[in-house]
């Protein structure tokens, strides 16, 4: 009998590289994968409602005792690329590395995300093995381009829309079981995102007229880039502390050793001193604290001789809870203070709103990590730095939630996106029965 490990690792196997221009996509690929699906989840496919969304996201409904306030499990099916040199295995042969508790498979997509995508299906196919039926309706929404486009989530959301379809959960992936992310917390804390910052890619263009490279002018457009690049980067924007930071903080005070105990749980009078030491404590905590813009594209002239009658730049921009793609924009317009760079919004969607954490939804996810994860794992708001697909659902569900249940070291966390992806075998088993105690919750 195949294992839930070969499952994981046939699928893993499969190159759903997803490319910004699709045109550029591998959709035999993404067919294998679905062919995959269906031959290694048969209950699954027997006994729930399969409809396919946009050409290859896939949708499922498992119908439970009454349709009304479902949950919604997301993952999505495409990894990111590869730089086959730069890894230690073929990403795309899942092979384990070490032994005992410290075994790991390293795949591209191990972790993101098909890691929680085979570990949904493998707690939905025993469940149905057990004879088991949920009390309400359950969809799995798996997309198919999450790391560019994201319109298969969209796709998703317009057909459940249209059906008047309302997620009491809608749990998609996120933040991770970490140790040591917050200064001075010895104990794990499963950090569940109730909401995610917004983003959008800025052109910013100068341009003239051109020539040989012998005659330079005084100002050319390089060099009049690279001082709006350059006044950006001196000045970042300010720092200051959105809600689900607060929550974050005044829900891990009770288990911080002093005086961070008392700093965390008086916020209203050390909120400034906490936002300027997480801003120079690193990527992740200045991430949390400031809207981030930071160039990621540089492009000029064609020959190494010839003047640039455009040059280019291209600025990622991650917006902090409270902030607006408009104020973002006119701020960057002053901070450059120069009229001849043209500043294009190209891409653009606003933070999500924020998600209670209080309630009902919030009590079945932390009772869920109590029950598969271990009870001295505290479950905690985080703000979602990264953009998921989960944005789309906030139109239709008021508690929308980001958390992958797989307690992650910081260099497993560093991996992603990056070369030597890999989770540890006992680490995804764990993270099964988180979904199998969500499930039988709901």
């Amino acid at each position: 009998m195949t294992s839930s490990l070969e499952r994981f690792r046939e699928l893993l196997a499969i190159p759903t590289v997803s490319s910004a221009d699709e045109t550029a996509t591998d959709w035999a690929a993404f067919d294998d994968f679905a062919d995959a699906l269906e031959r290694l989840y048969p209950r699954v496919h027997d006994l729930l409602e399969c409809e396919v969304v946009a050409g290859y996201s896939r949708l499922y409904r498992w119908r439970g005792a009454v349709a009304e306030d479902p949950l919604v499990l997301m993952a999505h099916q495409d990894v990111v690329p590869v730089v086959d040199e730069e890894w230690e295995t073929d990403p795309f042969v899942p092979t384990v590395v070490g032994e005992g508790r410290d075994a790991a498979l390293h795949a591209r997509g191990a972790i993101d995300d098909k890691g929680a995508l085979v570990a949904i299906l493998e707690a939905v196919e025993t469940l149905l093995t057990e004879g088991f039926t949920p009390a309400r309706d359950v969809y799995l929404a798996f997309g198919h381009n999450e790391e560019t486009a994201g319109d298969g989530a969209a796709a998703m959301v317009e057909a459940l829309a249209s059906r008047g379809v309302r997620p009491a959960l809608v749990l998609d992936e996120g933040g991770a079981v970490v140790d040591g992310v917050i200064p001075g917390l010895a104990v794990p804390t499963a950090m569940v995102g109730v909401a995610e910052r917004g983003i959008m890619t800025v052109l910013l263009t100068a341009r003239e007229e051109g020539g040989h490279a012998s005659t330079p002018p005084r100002r050319p457009a390089t060099a009049r880039l690279a001082r709006a690049i350059d006044r950006l980067h001196r000045h970042p924007f300010p720092v200051r502390m959105a809600p689900p930071v607060r929550a974050m903080l005044a829900t891990v005070a009770p288990h911080a050793p002093q005086p961070l105990r008392a700093i965390f749980s008086h916020l209203g009078l050390t909120a400034p001193l906490v936002v300027r030491a997480f801003g120079a404590l690193g990527p992740e905590m200045r991430a949390i604290v400031r809207t981030t813009a930071v160039t990621t594209q540089l492009s000029g002239a064609p020959g190494e001789n010839v003047l640039a009658t455009t040059a280019r730049a291209a600025v990622n921009v991650r917006l902090l809870t409270g902030d607006s793609v408009a104020g973002v924009t006119a701020r960057m317009r002053r901070v450059i203070a120069d009229p001849s760079i043209e500043i294009e919004v190209r891409h653009a969607s606003e933070p999500s709103p924020v998600s209670p954490w209080r309630g009902e939804a919030w009590r079945r996810i932390a009772q869920a990590v109590g029950d598969s994860l271990g009870d001295e794992v505290v479950t905690t708001p985080y703000l979602q730095l990264g953009a998921s697909d989960s944005r789309w659902f906030t139109s239709l569900s008021d508690h929308v939630y980001r958390f992958t249940p797989f307690h992650l070291t910081r260099g497993e966390r560093d991996a992603l996106h990056s070369h030597n992806e890999r989770i540890r075998i006992d680490v995804w088993t764990r993270g099964i029965g988180f979904y199998r105690a969500l499930l039988t919750a709901s």
